[in-house]
């Protein structure tokens, strides 16, 4: 080029900090411009905040001879995704011109920082509204829980797109209605990524692992490239239905798209590795891991604590206090799980207290529960009930869940019975305190009392929640429910339990007869 004009130095700056190289250069490159127009400072305003230095746009802000909207905006932008929200509403209420884009900035910027109604007095008082603004302040709305504002801001917006349908669809998931998502996510004639992201992850936190494949599935065949959050909702799914196959297919993915290296992925892939029973190659992720944040140490130690390996995961605990990473809430949890998988009641209770006194963190209502659970497991039940007692709120239902729990286990009718009357209280419908209850009582031989039970149960309409179970077998997850025998190869399911159970009686009685021979002997 022999001579350039000042578009194309415009078109060499933006492109300069745009590429990520220094910023050094690019304002170099500014200030060798032979002239300049409003488009050239507001390019070296616009990189100057994306790479998160302030003060040189503040001061090419102000050098500037000739501001635009555009100008404004530029670091009206900036501010809100600095986080400086009281910098940006200051310069908000200099702007002798406000666009659209202005009002949707300070909307989506004020919803995010939580300052919900004052982001919608903003958008009440836009002069115009465009659907990115709309889908702004539905999204603010989800995301801080008014779910009931969100959807009637919705069914108001005129033309709804795909970014307020996604938001849309969060929410519905947040408030635990995903047929209300899956009917929007299906309307979307154009969806992308993002709201197929929004649907299957709905669908792992609701507990529908199973509907998560499928769709996923679906992406797969309509032709839709999976990005990083999508397969870590895979790996979710994959978790929590112990699909280890599909786990390790997931991985694969994302060996080949190069998300491999991801510390959020890999943390995913070592619970998903750990939840399928091959805690070993949950170790090899974490030993591989690039960046091991606080999310990837709780991770394998509550890896190790769940399939019993105390001395591991303790060991793994004191090496991250000498790296001078220091343990949050999660790291005590799986700690203290640690403690009751192997029964180390007092290594529990030293850990529980050095919570406040060492690490600064208030007990929540699980780490009570887990300690209940530890302490009742011992068959300390009335030291239990002494650490519900001095609890510094309401006892929730997991605690006591857990003492209803080690009550049945020792036959503590009077402590099970306190523990059925708490859960009742807090939900009547639930089968399971009315159900273990009557185990306490028929285990004491009060059978007048486990008739009782039952008649109330029968009395509130309390009807037992049939227990399931699944199993992958060639890439295809089958799922037995209590009482259901609709499943095509029942016959031969009956067969082979029936099989099973044989020589397992058989083995019994070998044993048996072993003994009473060792016995005469």
């Amino acid at each position: 080029m022999p001579r350039r004009d000042v578009v194309s130095w415009n078109a060499l700056l933006t492109a300069l900090w745009r590429a990520g190289r220094d910023l050094p250069a690019a304002r170099r490159l500014f200030d060798d411009m032979p002239s300049r127009n409003v488009i050239s400072w507001n390019s070296v305003v616009a990189g100057c905040l994306a790479h998160g230095d302030l003060d040189a746009a503040s001061a090419y802000f102000a050098r500037a001879p000739r501001r635009n909207v555009a100008s404004w905006n530029a670091m009206l932008a900036g501010l809100v995704r600095l986080g400086r929200m009281d910098d940006a509403w200051a310069l908000f209420g200099e702007m002798p011109q406000r666009n659209v884009v202005s009002y949707t900035t300070m909307v989506d910027g004020l919803a995010r920082r939580g300052e919900v109604a004052r982001a919608r007095e903003v958008f009440d008082a836009m002069p115009e509204r465009n659907l990115v603004s709309w889908a702004a302040m539905i999204t603010g709305y989800v995301e801080n829980a008014m779910f009931d504002e969100a959807r009637k801001l919705f069914e108001a917006m005129p033309d709804k797109n795909v970014v307020a349908c996604t938001a849309m669809i969060t929410g519905y998931c947040k408030d635990g209605d995903v047929e209300s998502a899956r009917r929007l996510f299906d309307g979307i004639p154009v969806k992308d990524v993002i709201s197929w992201n929004a649907m299957i992850t709905g669908y792992v936190h609701n507990g529908h692992g199973e509907e998560a494949m499928k769709l996923h599935i679906i992406m797969f065949r309509e032709g839709v490239k999976p990005d990083h959050a999508t397969l870590i909702a895979i790996l979710t799914a994959c978790s929590a239905l112990a699909l280890l196959r599909q786990g390790r297919s997931t991985h694969a993915v994302a060996t080949k798209t190069m998300l491999e290296s991801s510390t959020s992925f890999c943390n995913a892939l070592m619970t998903m590795y750990s939840k399928c029973g091959n805690v070993g190659e949950s170790e090899l992720v974490f030993m591989n891991l690039k960046i091991q944040d606080i999310v990837s140490w709780n991770t394998i130690i509550a890896a190790y604590a769940q399939h019993g390996k105390y001395q591991k995961a303790i060991a793994l605990f004191h090496e991250m206090e000498t790296r001078g990473l220091i343990p949050n809430d999660i790291t005590i949890l799986s700690m203290l799980s640690a403690c009751g998988h192997v029964g180390r009641v007092n290594d529990s209770l030293e850990l529980f207290d050095l919570m406040s006194s060492k690490y600064a963190i208030s007990p929540s209502a699980e780490h009570y529960a887990c300690v209940v659970d530890i302490l009742g497991r011992a068959g300390q039940l009335e030291k239990a009930c002494s650490y519900i007692k001095k609890m510094p709120f309401e006892a929730e239902r997991n605690v006591w869940g857990a003492l209803l729990g080690a009550s049945k286990t020792h036959g503590n009718v009077q402590l099970g019975e306190l523990a059925a009357k708490m859960l009742v209280q807090s939900d009547s419908v639930s089968s399971g305190p009315y159900v273990m209850l009557s185990n306490i009582y028929a285990a004491a031989g009060m059978w007048g009392e486990v008739n009782r039970v039952r008649g109330q149960m029968k009395e509130k309409g309390v009807k037992k929640q049939p227990g399931y179970s699944w199993t992958e077998i060639a890439n295809k997850v089958n799922m037995f429910v209590g009482g259901d025998a609709s499943h095509p190869e029942m016959n031969k399911i009956i067969s082979e339990l029936r099989k099973i159970s044989f020589h397992m009686q058989m083995m019994t009685d070998e044993t048996h007869m072993v003994v009473e021979l060792a016995q005469e002997c």
